[in-house]
């Protein structure tokens, strides 16, 4: 019996890579953000994630002091540590400006062809999708991963025609705001973001007088 010849390797295209982009303010990163980026990349089956920091986060401009992107970015890069997984980037801080996901992912695009890309939001975040910049085009550009915590009722809210998946992460009671509450009161942030996070504020004096 004759048979087709298999298609040789070298003839298949190059498979793309899956990475997924979680963008933030991260003032300061803490432990929550970094098990909710792993626990994505399990589940999503992802090569890595992203952390993206904010150059100038417009969404909360009036509302309180942000710390300076490049010293929020050091942070992060303190907590990711040698990761080889979760990775940092700089693309906001080096466009300038505010900062636009579908710029963002542009920018990437243009650097990675044939990435397949996945923009890590919250529940209460993917709600307001189709409000978003440019959403339409963000729409085609990528799949969205939606976090939720544990007993969240998980089909309301998200916005229809858009590629969806959703990821259930564990409740850790711990945010960016909490542990600028806890500097400015004098109290510890030990355990709740990495040593060398809690090193840095420290040795920047930042949180203190943060409002």
């Amino acid at each position: 019996m004759n048979r087709s010849p298999m298609p040789s390797s070298e003839a298949q295209p190059p498979k793309g890579r899956r990475i997924g982009v979680f963008g933030g303010t991260f003032d300061p990163p803490h432990i929550a953000n970094l098990i909710l980026a792993e626990r994505v990349r399990d589940e999503m089956a992802l090569d890595e994630v992203r952390f993206v920091v904010a150059n100038h986060p417009w969404q909360k401009e009036g509302s309180r002091h942000i710390t300076r992107a490049e010293d929020r970015l050091n942070m992060v890069r303190d907590a990711l540590g040698q990761s080889t997984n979760l990775v940092l980037s700089r693309v906001e801080l080096d466009a300038g400006g505010p900062s636009f996901t579908i710029d963002t992912l542009r920018t990437f695009s243009l650097a990675e062809p044939a990435t397949e890309w996945f923009v890590i939001v919250g529940a209460d975040a993917a709600q307001g999708l189709d409000t978003w910049h440019e959403a339409e085009a963000l729409q085609r550009m990528a799949h969205v991963v939606v976090v939720n915590r544990p007993a969240i009722d998980r089909s309301s809210g998200l916005p229809a025609g858009w590629r969806i998946s959703e990821v259930e992460i564990p409740w850790i009671g711990i945010s960016s705001s909490d542990l600028r509450s806890r500097v400015r009161a004098g109290r510890s942030i030990r355990y709740l973001t990495p040593d060398a996070v809690v090193a840095r504020v420290a040795n920047l004096g930042i949180y203190r007088q943060d409002s």
